[in-house]
């Protein structure tokens, strides 16, 4: 798998290894972006403040797409639909954010709910082996071509 099928395609399969290595590369560039934010912001260089904010935007827009393409292609190694994405990226937001404007029991509730899901894609993407052999999505990334 090429490097732009990997880090921009959404189809194929992706196994646990280049799924963490992808990840961590990813949230590695994602804290040195904001390192770079908050060091300009601690020296107080407004004027370039705006141009950060740009630098900021223009790369975080790619890094939000690589995170979906690389959680596809997991959950495709996973045989699921990558609409998978929505139940382990958005509902936890969603989730939460109701849960801060309810009583103390909806909260608990709504939070404990969004934990869980948190820890089930944490599950289903990281730990848990793709399915044995070819499937829908295409052939096991782990099997040596004959």
């Amino acid at each position: 798998m090429s490097m732009k099928q990997l880090l921009f395609s959404f189809r194929g399969r992706l196994n646990r290894k280049r799924y963490w290595m992808t990840v961590i590369v990813t949230m590695a560039v994602i804290i040195l972006l904001l390192l770079l934010a908050l060091v300009m912001m601690r020296e107080q260089r407004f004027e370039f403040a705006a141009l950060t904010v740009v630098i900021l935007l223009l790369l975080y827009i790619p890094l939000i797409w690589i995170g979906l393409a690389i959680g596809a292609k997991r959950l495709h190694d996973r045989d699921k639909s990558a609409w998978w994405l929505l139940v382990f990226y958005v509902l936890p937001g969603i989730l939460s954010s109701l849960g801060n404007q309810m009583d103390d029991l909806g909260f608990l509730i709504l939070h404990v709910v969004s934990f869980a899901i948190t820890v089930w894609a944490f599950v289903e993407l990281g730990c848990l082996r793709g399915t044995l052999g070819p499937n829908q999505y295409g052939p096991d990334p782990l099997s040596n071509p004959t």
